[in-house]
């Protein structure tokens, strides 16, 4: 069936207006689709998205999802957006077909996709792919769970162009035909399991994104990742692996500090601006996809050498009175968490907390017994955490993002750190990860602005 047979004349119900809802109406109207699009949020919180539905005549509903969503012939749910919510329900008893909004933008493009998942690493390496692919030439589009929907850009791709997307298992839970040329699966640790339940379901879901593809396609593993290897990869594609040691599966490697394409070494890992063994593992993982396209090694040591650590993700923010701060609020699970207290080189003050995800914060001990001086905890979780890391760390509750970042100010002492990596969602207090680092870094200007005022402001 063809992209036109699929959306022309097809009565659509989209679920969720938020950035990737009102791109897939304007794509559904675009092609010739009746779109009506659905959102609980009151007309106040959607004031934006209902001027562009406005504008372009889409019809809509706010407040509520009421049974007009299932006057379609199929839904495209936004990825945020719970299948277990009343409507879907309805939706899978009536039959109707219910897809993502990843799914829905690709029957529209004409481009090669490199699709990027994994638990931790995806928007750093997806950025990274992207200078990679435009460095090298290539007429590049970035997307998907990173800055634009992917419906926002499909049209622009043309059939030399490559869509490089960073892709959540909340995409992947309703995929149908999606088939990725390159599909990187970069790790695997628990997440989501609020939504997705168990463990096993997270991870079935992450290999959904190879499901569709065959023998001419590339599927790209780490081959360091525990869970990864110990999960039974069906697939038609090739596999590639990429490894921070030299493994002998692996194409792309690390030998003597340097990132190394069978046997020929690109760049020297303390040449990398991005800090910790778990950025060098995105590196070589963006060096094992560019490298099936013949990407130039002067190419790939040129960008890797330059390339800075994407906002919220160990972004080291300023130092004041001796005191770094670093944001890391991207940093939404354990796994995260523990990658960014490896990377840290000084005693570290942890603000943590937000909205549980199932999260087990006892993981976080061994890796933060010789570097964590005291956990600052914050949002819904801050019981959990005092209870499961209280006998070992010192913890202490903040009631704000601010607070907390003067009560790790107030005790820590020249050359000590203070490191906002979460390990939760940001829900509970803010809209997203991104506002959450942003309001860090306000308390953090905060912070110097009174320095520069008041140099009598105390340190313990």
């Amino acid at each position: 069936m063809t992209t036109e047979q699929k959306i022309k004349d097809r009565k659509i119900g989209i679920i969720g207006m938020a950035r990737s809802g009102v791109a897939a109406a304007v794509l559904a109207d675009s092609f010739g689709g009746k779109p009506f699009v659905s959102d609980n949020n009151s007309a106040e919180n959607l004031s934006t998205e209902i001027a562009r539905l406005e504008s372009a005549k889409i019809p809509f509903e706010v407040g509520r999802h009421t049974d007009k969503l299932l006057n379609a012939d199929y839904l495209v749910v936004s990825p945020g957006v719970p299948l277990t919510i009343n409507i879907i329900k309805k939706a899978q008893a009536q039959g109707l077909p219910i897809f993502s909004e990843l799914e829905f933008a690709s029957w529209c493009c004409k481009g090669k996709i490199i699709a990027v998942t994994g638990s931790n690493g995806k928007t750093t390496t997806t950025t990274l792919l992207g200078e990679i692919f435009s460095s090298a030439g290539f007429d590049t589009f970035v997307a998907g769970n990173i800055g634009l929907p992917f419906s926002e850009i499909v049209e622009k791709i043309g059939e030399d162009s490559i869509a490089i997307l960073e892709v959540s298992t909340f995409q992947l839970e309703t995929i149908s035909d999606f088939k990725p040329d390159v599909a990187l699966l970069l790790n695997l640790s628990p997440d989501h399991l609020d939504r997705h339940g168990t463990y096993e379901n997270y991870v079935k879901t992450k290999f959904r994104i190879t499901e569709n593809q065959t023998d001419d396609n590339y599927f790209v593993l780490n081959a360091d990742d525990k869970d990864t290897q110990k999960f039974n990869v069906q697939t038609k594609a090739s596999l590639k692996y990429f490894s921070n040691l030299k493994n002998n599966n692996a194409s792309v490697y690390v030998e003597n500090n340097s990132i190394v394409v069978e046997e020929n070494p690109i760049v020297s890992t303390e040449e990398l601006l991005i800090l910790g063994p778990h950025n060098i593992q995105n590196a070589t993982a963006a060096v094992c996809v560019a490298s099936l396209f013949n990407i130039p090694s002067d190419i790939l040591a040129k960008v890797l050498s330059s390339f800075q650590p994407v906002e919220h993700r160990l972004e080291k923010i300023d130092t004041v009175a001796g005191i770094n701060f670093i944001n890391d609020s991207k940093a939404t699970n354990i796994d995260s968490v523990t990658y960014a207290l490896r990377s840290m080189q000084t005693p570290t003050y942890l603000i943590a907390g937000g909205r549980d995800k199932g999260a087990d914060f006892k993981e976080l001990i061994p890796y933060g017994k010789n570097t964590i001086k005291a956990i600052i905890a914050i949002g819904e979780a801050k019981e959990k955490i005092s209870e499961q890391l209280g006998n070992i760390f010192t913890v202490c509750f903040a009631e704000t993002l601010q607070d907390a970042v003067k009560q790790a100010f107030t005790k820590a002492i020249p050359g000590e750190s203070v490191l906002l990596s979460p390990g939760c969602a940001s829900f509970d207090m803010f809209e997203s990860f991104e506002q959450r680092g942003r309001e860090f870094k306000n308390a953090v200007r905060g912070l110097k602005n009174g320095k520069n005022e008041n140099e009598t402001l105390s340190q313990n």
